[in-house]
């Protein structure tokens, strides 16, 4: 059907762009002829931020930019560029600090008004046609600031260069304290790392697992910290809390019962309302720390969330080049949830006799516990003992009716699916891969984890060590982030305990190389964000807090530490401990955005150990040691090689596998059993 509408945009593979490509709004893409068409003609840029699994920026496309009358004095007034904040977060990064800064806050649709040098003056959210919650209504702002630039550009400017200040001042904070603090100090102590946990279950919700009340997000990070702390240092409350709060998500309505798949966050503290999109990010970070709990605890019902999460990521948003795609929305038919929500009746009718038990199981009521329909969960305590069979046969039942139900729903109008494919979202699915793999001893994630990084390799690597952040219909798109490059090289060092295979070692150390050549800091030992090449944005930015995803630099960190002593290579090791040395100010404070960093200062407060696996057949000694939970390990094995400094002068038996340890102050004899091990690690 042909559009009335068409704008710049239509030449773009971002589904997010294109999905604004018909509107009377004559967007473009963020390009240097965009900007430069912004100085000739002088008048300022609307730059508007989203991706495609946004539901507030579905709502504002279809409450404005497809309005005729506010699209004419959009394009009238003002150059309107588009940007999918999950292509370029560099220029996203950017100008959500100057919305933070203005308003105390952000989020997306991300809505910034620039000069004509792309530097930042005014900025907001999402804003409503009308002025209603308290915002004053989208053509009132428009108004204003139109007029603002004609009647008094300098005021204008004079804002732009304040907020590019202030950006520019995040950055020097953390550049200054790397240079005044300690950096000589090696160790972090049990006394600190015990503040740290006292600040995370300060905020933790006690009945329903999690942080703080609605809304509420995974934050798997903090998970991460509490199971190695509990671990570390013998404290069953962090271990508890942890697994009370996987298993309420596992448990609640943000979790997909039928297909698997975490959504993005719930909007209540009980978990059972989410909003509806689901991200690959979020759901490799899942399967991460669940392996992690597993490691501890051998819980089933962690293990099924394990299995049932990879489940969803492998048959929903696996490409059939091999790559996996980066969301799945939150709306279908233009109804945020639709896809997947239940009516009473509805599921009568799908299952027949079997109903009811499931009916009971799940919570389903005739009045609903969403807008008048079902959000399938088990936050409710169910009785099992009602039912004279065993819960096994129980579970049995339920598993055939959870079936039958997908089935019915495949049958909807699904929602769409966001099939770029994004180099740092795989590569940290690819780190889960291997982490379930390690933590239940499965050959087929193993797989499945090998296939995914020949995949990245032969797609996103484009010459002299530098990569491609974003692939769609065979074309690659931007230069690589820092993240890219981080979570490559955390998976890429995960790939090798798992395997044995050297060469993944050889590729995290030709990245690292190309990070530290290409990213560095002239002022610092932290990293920008972006490549030294990239020439389209207005200013280079350090980029250190956890937010959804871990920071690139707080990945770093872990790398640098562990190649270091793989490749023997000092100055690697010491930057490593200055970046964490720099950060624990700040940690300290504000535990919450920097909650990976907090799980590295972890990992460096207690002793770490080096464990070199030799000779034949030395698979399954290895495979038995990665079940194992043991953060703080840096893993080598081989049958023959000796190239590696970590293998040079260790004893290879040819007739059985052996196992040399060393921690921080010694070494010990070669074991040919897993006890001392086991009893060094707690394991």
């Amino acid at each position: 059907m042909d559009k009335k509408y068409t704008n710049d945009l239509i030449h773009e593979t971002s589904l997010y762009l294109l999905q604004h490509a018909h509107n009377p709004v004559n967007w473009y893409s963020w390009s240097q002829n965009t900007l430069s068409l912004a100085k000739k003609l002088d008048k300022p840029i609307l730059l508007s931020i989203g991706y495609s699994a946004c539901h507030w920026c579905h709502v504002m496309e279809r409450e404005s930019f497809e309005d005729m009358e506010t699209a004419e004095f959009m394009n009238e007034n003002f150059i309107n560029i588009k940007v999918d904040r999950e292509e370029r977060p560099d220029i996203d990064s950017i100008y959500m600090d100057a919305v933070q800064i203005l308003t105390g806050s952000g989020g997306w649709p991300l809505n910034v008004f620039l000069t004509p040098d792309a530097i930042p003056f005014y900025g907001g959210t999402y804003f409503p046609p009308k002025q209603s919650y308290n915002r004053p209504s989208w053509m009132d702002v428009l108004k204003f600031i139109s007029e603002v630039w004609k009647t008094n550009p300098i005021k204008a400017e004079d804002q732009a260069q304040k907020l590019l200040d202030h950006i520019q001042s995040l950055t020097t904070a953390f550049s200054i304290v790397s240079k005044v603090e300690n950096i000589e100090k090696s160790e972090f102590t049990g006394l600190q790392c015990n503040e740290l946990n006292s600040t995370f279950l300060k905020s933790a919700d006690k009945i329903f697992g999690g942080f703080g009340s609605a809304p509420k997000f995974p934050q798997t990070f903090t998970l991460q910290f509490l199971l190695a702390y509990g671990k570390f240092y013998n404290c069953q409350e962090s271990i508890d809390h942890a697994l009370l709060s996987l298993k309420s998500m596992l448990r609640g309505g943000i979790y997909d019962h039928l297909a698997g798949g975490l959504c993005r966050y719930s909007t209540d503290e009980k978990w059972l309302a989410p909003h509806f999109e689901k991200m690959l990010y979020d759901n490799a970070l899942l399967i991460i720390v669940l392996s992690e709990a597993y490691q501890i605890c051998k819980d089933e019902e962690i293990k099924k969330g394990i299995e049932k999460t990879i489940t969803f990521c492998e048959n929903e948003l696996k490409s059939k080049d091999g790559g996996y795609f980066a969301a799945i929305d939150a709306d279908s038919e233009g109804e945020e949830g639709k896809f997947y929500i239940w009516d009473k009746t509805e599921i009568e009718s799908v299952l027949g006799e079997e109903s009811s038990e499931f009916i009971d199981y799940y919570g389903i009521t005739e009045k609903g516990n969403w807008e008048g329909m079902n959000i399938l969960n088990k936050c409710h305590h169910f009785n099992t003992h009602i039912y004279k069979s065993d819960v096994d046969d129980l579970l049995r039942r339920i598993a055939i009716c959870e079936k039958k139900l997908l089935s019915h729903r495949n049958k909807r109008i699904r929602p769409v699916t966001d099939d770029k494919i994004i180099l740092s979202w795989n590569a940290i699915y690819l780190t889960a891969l291997c982490k379930a793999s390690a933590a239940l001893k499965e050959e087929k994630y193993k797989v499945c984890a090998e296939e995914l990084f020949y995949f990245l390799e032969s797609k996103f690597f484009k010459s002299n060590g530098q990569l491609n952040h974003s692939y769609k219909n065979s074309e690659l798109k931007f230069m690589a982030y820092l993240d890219d490059y981080a979570y490559l090289i955390q998976s890429c060092i995960l790939l090798q305990e798992l395997t044995g295979n050297q060469k993944y070692l050889d590729c995290a150390k030709s990245y690292t190389q190309y990070v530290i050549d290409n990213f560095s800091q002239e002022s610092s030992d932290f990293f920008y964000y972006t490549d030294q090449k990239q020439d389209d944005i207005i200013l280079r930015k350090l980029d250190n807090y956890d937010s959804a995803l871990p920071s690139g630099n707080s990945v770093m960190a872990f790398n640098l530490k562990y190649l270091s002593e793989i490749f023997q290579i000092e100055g690697w090791k010491a930057q490593s401990i200055k970046m964490l040395n720099s950060i624990y100010p700040f940690a300290i404070k504000h535990t919450n955005s920097f909650a990976f960093w907090c799980f590295q200062i972890i990992n460096q407060s207690v002793e770490n150990y080096q464990i070199v696996i030799t000779g034949k057949e030395n698979s399954e000694m290895r495979s038995s040691v990665n079940e194992m939970y043991i953060p703080n390990k840096v893993l080598q094995s081989t049958e023959t090689e000796r190239k590696y400094p970590l293998l040079d002068g260790k004893r290879i038996s040819e007739y059985s596998s052996q196992m040399h340890i060393c921690g921080e102050k010694m070494c010990y004899e070669p074991q040919q059993s897993l006890t001392l091990i086991r009893l060094l690690t707690k394991n």
